[in-house]
């Protein structure tokens, strides 16, 4: 899709745009040679400006020998971070430390400090006239700050804690020494602000040491009073007494229920073993008796023999009976010796019992001795902490008033900083440079003079051409609805794609809105290179083709078929447009919902219909700048609704061609007839616009070959049903004045 305003009628001749510089270039070079040789008269004649630097690194001076014991964890630590380098950075350039080098090295009386020193007539005058003001009401050390600060640039060194200090002044010596003094009362004032806070720390520590001394000894001594008057004996351990004696007899408890048990166990086991003849060799109570040993030892000795005799002897011989006998009585003797050693652990056991119980006793004494010394140890605790902590406190302030006060004797406090690199008296003076400077000039000065001199060529016209394709030919004008026709205003080409137009583009209609005919701008004829063709034969007019109807009919036809869509194609320009306007209010009159689209460039169609062309139309709509409710107006004249050409970049609306299908499928559903104007447009500039139901109308004035040819070319392409339409006599229905298409 093709987009093109008025102003695309003419194209910038590029070669007549740069042959302007040929044609000047004596002007130019004139020009260049001025400004050139001024910018080097003034930097020669200029005041120079002499640079010099000074580094000053912002790194721990404390020695590891004699850096408080504090501090000896912070060593990894690095020193300041980017807030704190930039921090220096404006202390060092702070007005008190510039005050203090102003003063060393009397910068107030020099002149290029002092601006009143050495006034000049011309400033002395333009100080009488107020159009300066005066040097003098302002303080001498003001006026030196500020010269200082101008020349002075402090800054932070990129991913480091190096600080440079650069300053400029027209003798190079007082640029390198001003720095370094700079730097020096920079260290000099650090170390002064060291020394007033380790003097106001030891003077902080001195009374508070004094005090705390007293506190302690205070909080010791209330210590020692509730340990006496509570009688709070401690034992080991750190333990008090009552609690150690608890934890002894409990222990001492435990071990005689524990023998108390055994002996009932024992015994118990004993007097079962006798009641029921079992025998006492499994209780190792009884076996422990050297009685019964010695009772089992003669036992056994006896079994032996009776063993060795039963083998001659029999079991009634004498001496076998003996030995029975004998060995009868020391069974008999066993078990005396084991009633003995039973009533041994009972007696044990109930000697254990009456232990216990007395120890029970002692240790529920114990118990409420303990509690009562508990909660009185936890009030003694109490104290104590609060004398611990006042003591280490104690030492915490002595150890660092010791440190504060061997620095404040020895005067020893190293500073954070040391200068790395002193500034160097400068040889060669940073400003001015002559040869950049001049070589700026003669580069800013020729391309100036040649911007000016193509500005110059474009405005004055020269360097214009009209467009390729333009061709401006004069016909006669058509004055609707009378059939007079307007003078041409030059060519303007339809929104839809063409084949070029033989004719030119008629003014835009109606011709009220046109200027007096003599003011327009005519041009001459441009010609073209056409590509050789075969030649046409003779085409027959269209009326004897087709046959021609009028308005009324066509507005008949397009009810009777039920279109939806009306194509109207103007070869003959901008004044037939005329047809599709009154096509579009005789349907709207009819009564049917009818929009026209008017995709003009001119806005031939629609500027009748809204006296202007400044509304949003189809080009703000393919732009995505403005939707459908903003884009369709009413027309001022009928019911009809239309969408202008609108005001949006044509070349940007021209992008989006692609989206007009949908735009028409839209339109034809919201209304009963959608009206489109499309210019001297050809058949495949509206194949994008046709659709179910279309009708295809070609607007004529005049019934010509370039009609004729036009109708032709719409029937070769696939519309044969493509009807002529005349907008010539037509009167508007109602009351005459209400509305016309002209």
């Amino acid at each position: 899709m093709s987009v093109q305003s008025a102003a695309a009628d003419v194209d910038v001749d590029l070669k007549q745009l740069f042959a302007s510089l040929a044609r000047r270039w004596l002007r130019t070079v004139l020009v260049v040679l001025v400004v050139t040789g001024l910018a080097f008269a003034l930097a020669s004649l200029a005041t120079r400006h002499y640079k010099a630097e000074t580094q000053v690194e912002i790194v721990p001076r404390e020695s590891v020998y004699t850096r408080p014991a504090s501090n000896n964890s912070d060593t990894d630590k690095p020193i300041l971070d980017e807030q704190g380098v930039a921090t220096q950075v404006q202390i060092i350039s702070s007005n008190e430390i510039l005050k203090q080098v102003a003063q060393k090295l009397g910068l107030e009386k020099l002149p290029e400090f002092n601006d009143a020193l050495d006034m000049s007539p011309l400033s002395r005058l333009l100080v009488l006239v107020g159009l300066k003001s005066d040097p003098m009401e302002i303080p001498t050390e003001e006026r030196v700050l500020k010269k200082m600060h101008e020349k002075l640039n402090v800054y932070g060194v990129e991913k480091t804690r190096i600080i440079a200090i650069e300053f400029s002044s027209e003798d190079p010596k007082l640029a390198a020494a001003i720095p370094d003094d700079i730097a020096a009362a920079y260290i000099a004032g650090q170390g002064a602000a060291k020394l007033e806070s380790n003097n106001a720390a030891a003077d902080f520590l001195a009374p508070e040491i004094a005090d705390l001394q007293r506190q302690v000894k205070d909080a010791e001594a209330k210590v020692a009073a509730y340990r006496a008057q509570s009688d709070l004996l401690m034992g080991g351990n750190n333990s008090v007494l009552a609690t150690q004696q608890l934890s002894e007899l409990s222990s001492e408890l435990s071990k005689v229920r524990a023998n108390r048990a055994a002996a009932e166990a024992t015994a118990d086991g004993v007097r079962k073993a006798l009641q029921n003849g079992g025998s006492l060799d499994a209780v190792p109570e009884v076996l422990s008796s050297n009685l019964i040993q010695r009772l089992r030892e003669r036992q056994v000795e006896l079994r032996t023999n009776i063993a060795d005799l039963s083998t001659t002897l029999l079991d009634n011989h004498p001496r076998i009976r003996a030995l029975k006998s004998q060995l009868s009585d020391l069974d008999a003797q066993i078990r005396s010796e084991a009633q003995k050693v039973m009533k041994g652990l009972l007696m044990q056991a109930e000697t254990a019992k009456a232990r216990e119980s007395q120890l029970v006793a002692d240790v529920n004494t114990l118990k409420a001795a303990s509690a009562q010394a508990g909660e009185q140890q936890v009030d003694l605790d109490a104290l104590q902490r609060d004398a611990a902590a006042k003591r280490q406190q104690l030492e915490l302030y002595l150890t660092n008033y010791r440190e504060a006060a061997s620095r404040q004797d020895r005067k020893y406090l190293p500073v954070d900083a040391r200068i790395v690199s002193k500034a160097s008296v400068p040889s060669e003076a940073y400003f001015p440079k002559i040869g950049p400077i001049v070589g700026a000039a003669f580069a800013a000065s020729l391309l100036l003079m040649a911007v000016l001199t193509l500005l110059q060529e474009l405005f004055s016209g020269r360097a214009m051409r009209p467009a390729s394709g333009a061709r401006f030919e004069p016909i006669d004008e058509v004055a609707m609805p009378a059939t007079a026709r307007s003078e041409p205003s030059g060519r303007l080409e339809p929104l839809i794609p063409s084949e070029p137009a033989n004719r030119a583009a008629e003014t835009p209609w109606p011709p009220e809105t046109i200027s007096d005919p003599e003011a327009r701008p005519t041009a001459e004829p441009v010609a073209e290179s056409e590509p050789e063709a075969e030649p046409v034969t003779e085409v027959r007019r269209p009326r004897s083709v087709l046959g021609e109807i009028d308005i009324e009919k066509a507005a008949e036809k397009l009810i009777a078929s039920g279109a939806a869509r009306a194509i109207f194609v103007s070869p003959e320009g901008d004044e037939a447009a005329a047809s599709a306007i009154l096509v579009a209010r005789e349907v709207s009159d009819a009564g049917l919902r009818v929009l026209l689209l008017d995709l003009t460039a001119s806005g031939a169609a629609s500027r009748p219909m809204l006296d202007s062309g400044l509304f949003p139309g189809i080009t703000d709509l393919l732009a995505s700048q403005a939707q459908f409710s903003d884009v369709i107006h009413a027309d001022l004249y009928s019911d009809c609704h239309v969408i202008p050409v609108g005001t949006a970049d044509p070349v940007r609306a021209m992008r989006a061609a692609d989206r007009l299908p949908i735009i028409m499928q839209s339109l034809t559903t919201a209304y009963d007839l959608v009206v489109v104007e499309c210019g001297p447009a050809d058949a495949q500039g509206i194949s994008r616009l046709g659709g179910d139901a279309t009708e295809v109308f070609l607007s004529m004035l005049e019934p010509d070959d370039e009609v004729a040819q036009a109708a032709v070319k719409l029937i070769e392409n696939g519309y044969p049903d493509v009807t002529l339409v005349t907008p010539l006599g037509h009167e508007p229905p109602g009351t005459p004045g209400r509305r016309s298409a002209a």
